[in-house]
């Protein structure tokens, strides 16, 4: 199986970064299914609504993961009314069948799962343990975990934990994509961050001034999403017949 994916889409310039580049990306891989990570794509730079949704999948989606931000512009419903959107399965707040999602393509199938981590972020239920008792339920070869943490150890030791379980375990949450792609001993590919879609003269996405307010007087700072030419990234994975990764690909293109 041919799988895309997508690093955190940040606020309206990375909605149009999307637009230019994912199109081009599907024809140059041909991935089966694509996955983009959309919980910072509102026009705020945080969160998710039904018209963000709506513009994502129309770029070429089939499943849009989430993360720490996943609830600041919608509720459980949203997530309800679509399979294929995806909120953390470990928050305490929501239920774990809003974080995974099987895409069924006939030959092949595709588990997505969606979880978050607990070092340095909000507490919410133990990944690990979450990871379990999903995968007691599941019964397809392929499976991909999109892990929004901060901890690159927490990322590290989780992956470990999963090899061989899963086709990969996809980091996400920081922004800044990792150069540290490969194959797990047990065949799960791993990359401690997928990076983002968003304005390559910014801070992570955001005005490079206010991050600097905020870095330097330590005061709360309403944030912006900066505008102008930027990068796409992800990661381009193909799984052989067991669901192994056989192939693990970064993806940073420059957009202008």
């Amino acid at each position: 199986m041919k799988i895309l994916f997508i690093g955190d889409v940040v606020g309206i310039n990375g909605m149009n970064l999307l637009r230019k580049g994912l199109p081009r990306l599907k024809q140059q891989y041909r991935p089966d299914v694509c996955i983009v990570n959309g919980e910072n794509s509102n026009e705020s730079g945080k969160g998710i609504n039904k018209r963000d949704a709506q513009e994502i999948f129309g770029c070429g989606a089939d499943v849009i993961t989430g993360g720490n931000h996943s609830m600041r512009k919608a509720n459980i419903s949203f997530y309800e009314e679509n399979e294929y959107i995806l909120c953390p399965a470990n928050l305490l707040y929501g239920e774990t069948e809003y974080g995974v999602c099987h895409v069924d393509l006939g030959r092949e199938s595709l588990h997505v799962i969606n979880l978050m981590g607990v070092a340095f972020i909000e507490n919410h239920r133990n990944p690990f343990f979450e990871l379990d008792k999903i995968l007691k339920n599941i019964d397809s070869k392929n499976i991909v975990v999109d892990f929004h943490a901060e901890s690159s150890a927490e990322k590290y030791a989780f992956a470990h934990y999963a090899d061989g379980r899963v086709s990969a375990v996809i980091g996400t949450h920081t922004h800044v994509q990792t150069n540290d792609d490969h194959i797990l001993p047990g065949g799960t590919g791993y990359i401690t961050d997928a990076g983002s879609v968003c304005a390559l003269d910014s801070v992570l996405g955001v005005q490079k001034e206010l991050a600097i307010e905020k870095q330097k007087y330590l005061k709360p700072v309403q944030f912006k999403v900066a505008e102008g030419p930027g990068y796409i990234c992800g990661v381009y994975l193909e799984t052989d017949k067991n669901g192994r990764t056989v192939k693990i690909e970064k993806i940073h293109e420059y957009l202008g």
